[in-house]
């Protein structure tokens, strides 16, 4: 069999070699052709002036092989269904060569007359291949397997990432299909998936119920994989990420200013549109005689801001609530002077280093992806992924989520048809 490709057909060609075999007597029996062909041989002789030159021979045993060759040509236009079948579209032909014979020393062309016999079997045989190949599970099956390696949690986290240990939860929802494309080469089918995905602090099995019906969709990307990663925080554990970049600093750093501001605590909430951070500080003026101390909680207002070049997050627009400016007026002028200094240093080290975990979750969804890959049975796999990229930010009054897509690319390559 040999294969080419057109723009959406499909040519397969088979070649055809066989032999004929006449049998019977000749003088005034025209003789008869094993497999049906006798009949078109006697019309042909009989009816003729070929017939009218043997009438006078001798009756004698006939005993021919004719060889003949030819091709079954069939075209195929695939077409997916959206019931995870593949209409074939078959149409075929067969195309038989001269096949020249001497009977009684006469050259006849049997190519018609044997064309005639096998056009019935061979378009038998295009119409049961259609059904067989309409009906064919292949598709449905492997998809089904590729959805339950999908439907999983996978580890991320935890270790050198500087982040708690959590989990990953894929969950596949959707597939969907592009048409077959057809070229010179390949023909190639493009199957999507869309899953849910969402990040927890513990281990789950996701219910994933394989889809009845597939999607039929315009072409789409060739061999492109995005996998959208939601690293929801809640406050309780960002809380544990910025307080140790802020308790126990104190503002002035350097020392410089009249005043000394020491931050004991830092938690965050989240306010409407904007994040309100609560600092607990004591204060106290270095020239004051007695050198007392005052404790007070300061709120400052902030807005949470994706820097997805660097891969932190960072608080901008940071500015100090109104009951705090009252707070710092009881401290002093010269507390309210530490302000722009603590101000600052929420600026610079209020910040989260995604990039642990952006390359820890590069590397998990990785190696999660291993297992798709696979060489055998006619059926070779490939998966990588080549970056993870943050792409938006947002927030409840729980959780901190940042979006992040890791980029990759899956391949399917089938080189042997399964045998019946």
């Amino acid at each position: 069999m040999s294969a080419t490709g057109q723009p959406n057909t499909l040519t397969i060609i088979t070649p055809l070699n066989g032999t004929v075999r006449i049998t019977g007597q000749i003088g005034n029996t025209a003789g008869k052709a094993v497999g049906g062909v006798g009949g078109a041989i006697g019309n042909l002789i009989g009816g003729n002036a070929v017939g009218k030159q043997i009438e006078d021979l001798a009756v004698k045993t006939l005993d021919q092989r004719t060889d003949f060759r030819g091709n079954v040509v069939v075209t195929s236009r695939p077409q997916l269904t959206p019931s995870w079948r593949m209409e074939p579209n078959l149409t075929g032909r067969l195309d038989v060569g001269d096949a020249g014979t001497n009977i009684a020393g006469v050259k006849i062309n049997l190519g018609s007359e044997i064309k005639s016999v096998l056009d019935p079997i061979v378009s038998n045989q295009i119409t049961a291949l259609q059904s067989r190949l309409r009906n064919d599970p292949t598709i449905e099956r492997s998809a089904r397997e590729q959805w339950a390696r999908m439907c999983r949690s996978i580890p991320l986290g935890g270790g050198n990432t500087g982040l708690p240990p959590l989990w990953l939860e894929m969950r596949p929802v959707r597939a969907a299909a592009a048409q077959p494309q057809v070229d010179a080469h390949n023909v190639t089918i493009t199957i999507g998936v869309q899953a849910e995905t969402r990040i927890l602090p513990n281990e789950t099995k996701p219910n994933c119920p394989f889809p009845a019906q597939l999607d039929l969709v315009p072409p789409m990307q060739d061999g492109v994989l995005a996998v959208g990663v939601p690293i929801d925080m809640p406050f309780t554990e960002l809380n544990s990420l910025i307080e140790p970049q802020l308790k126990g600093r104190h503002f002035p750093e350097d020392g410089s200013g009249p005043v000394d501001v020491e931050v004991l605590r830092a938690s965050l909430v989240a306010a409407g549109d904007r994040l309100l951070i609560s600092l607990r500080v004591n204060a106290h003026e270095k020239k004051s005689w007695f050198g007392f101390g005052t404790e007070a909680t300061v709120h400052i207002w902030g807005k949470p801001a994706l820097d997805p070049q660097n891969q932190i997050l960072r608080l901008t627009e940071i500015s100090l609530a109104v009951e705090s400016e009252a707070t710092f007026g009881l401290l002093g002028t010269a507390a309210r002077a530490a302000m722009p200094y603590l101000q600052k240093a929420l600026a610079d080290k209020a910040v989260i280093d995604l990039k642990p975990f952006a390359n820890d979750a590069r590397a998990k969804i990785a190696a999660a992806l291993t297992e798709f890959q696979q060489v055998g049975n006619g059926v070779r796999v490939d998966a990588t992924v080549n970056g993870v990229r943050l792409i938006g930010i947002e927030f409840d009054t729980q959780t901190l989520r940042v979006i992040a897509e890791a980029n990759g690319a899956v391949k399917v390559a089938v080189t042997q048809l399964p045998r019946t």
